[in-house]
């Protein structure tokens, strides 16, 4: 799917990481028998280090909520009439995290509220649904997305759970734009093994052919999904380009989703942008944070970028399997803001 927006534009976005780090050498003795130059090469190859994870008491929602609330105080009068939630870690099954929020948010009974059960493209797929909602006529969509993935993976595994950090974001998009955007979007099904909670919801005697079926824990199929990676967003990202009708050097920022800092690279180069204008470098801050990467990525870059006309791709890939790509501008205008950290106390005020 190949669709292009005139209306939208990002006025805002923010981010949130939980108060807790955690270090790959400070669980040397977990995953890699205290090894510390095994340690050494992970972080130098794959970009491993830091990772920001919730407390049994921190969700999801709370981490969107805190990233909301800084939007809104900054745009005070502005109505919501929009209330899109992306992730795969909501608090109940039933009801939504978007109904929730709109409570917290006080927001008007006219106000729109989706789910999005989505993974690593989340972000961009969120975008895609306001998008489409400003293009037709709604006037101002608050995208809240988010995971903590560190919540159903197993802690004692090396291929995993050092992988994997936890956020939440809120970006805003208005009508406005003086700028064309441009989106594609893909799914490919048959690889939805290759990432996959087992025993997570209501499926009865499942017969996977990877996972265990009994396992509450997060499976990854690691090679695939590098494979996936590599020749998908190599494709996705000369598609974008060839749609907007633009040449790479058109472009100042390209944010992948940070899988980490190998994968990143490797697409980096393989469609010919330099390293500088792809930062793979927030995998180390703060680990893989799912759909939540790509937000972060741009907030991580907040000085860089505020107070700037800036054309940027955004691209995410990976669990279902899917890819989605975005090529936009973020005006001078835009509100993008450091990533804050939620600290004890706050996560219990919802009120």
């Amino acid at each position: 799917m190949k669709i292009s927006f005139s209306r939208p534009r990002i006025a805002a976005i923010s981010t949130t990481i939980p108060e807790k780090i955690i270090s790959l050498q400070d669980q040397a003795d977990i995953f890699y028998n205290g090894n510390l130059k095994q340690v050494a090469r992970i972080t130098k190859s794959i970009g491993l280090n830091f990772r920001h994870i919730s407390d049994d008491l921190t969700t999801t929602l709370d981490l969107c909520l805190n990233s909301a609330r800084e939007i809104i105080a900054k745009f005070k009068d502005i109505k919501i009439d929009g209330l899109i939630c992306v992730t795969q870690t909501p608090d109940f099954l039933m009801p939504n995290n978007s109904h929730i929020l709109h409570g917290l948010l006080n927001f008007d009974t006219e106000c729109v509220c989706l789910d999005i059960n989505q993974g690593c493209s989340g972000y961009v797929y969120g975008l895609f649904t306001a998008f489409m909602m400003i293009e037709n006529g709604f006037n101002n969509v608050l995208l809240c997305v988010g995971d903590t993935i560190s919540k159903v993976v197993n802690p004692t595994d090396s291929n995993v759970a050092p992988l994997f950090g936890d956020a939440g974001s809120a970006t805003l998009i208005t009508s406005g734009s003086s700028e064309k955007s441009y989106f594609s979007l893909h799914s490919d099904g048959k690889g939805w093994e290759n990432l996959v909670i087992p025993n997570s919801a209501f499926k009865t005697n499942p017969n996977f052919t990877k996972a265990d079926p009994n396992s509450k824990y997060l499976y990854m199929d690691g090679a695939e999904v590098f494979n996936f990676s590599i020749s998908r967003e190599t494709e996705a990202i000369n598609e974008i380009l060839d749609f907007a009708n633009i040449k790479m050097d058109d472009i100042d920022n390209l944010f992948f989703h940070q899988a980490n800092a190998y994968i990143i690279s490797n697409i980096a180069r393989r469609v010919n942008i330099p390293l500088n204008k792809a930062p793979s470098d927030t995998t180390g801050k703060y680990g893989n944070t799912s759909s939540a990467s790509i937000p972060l990525a741009i907030c991580d870059k907040a000085s860089e970028l505020s107070g700037k006309n800036r054309n940027i791709i955004l691209s995410g890939f990976g669990v279902g399997l899917s890819w989605a790509t975005a090529y936009l501008k973020l005006d001078s205008a835009s509100f993008i803001s450091e990533p804050l950290i939620l600290i004890k106390g706050d996560k219990n005020d919802k009120n």
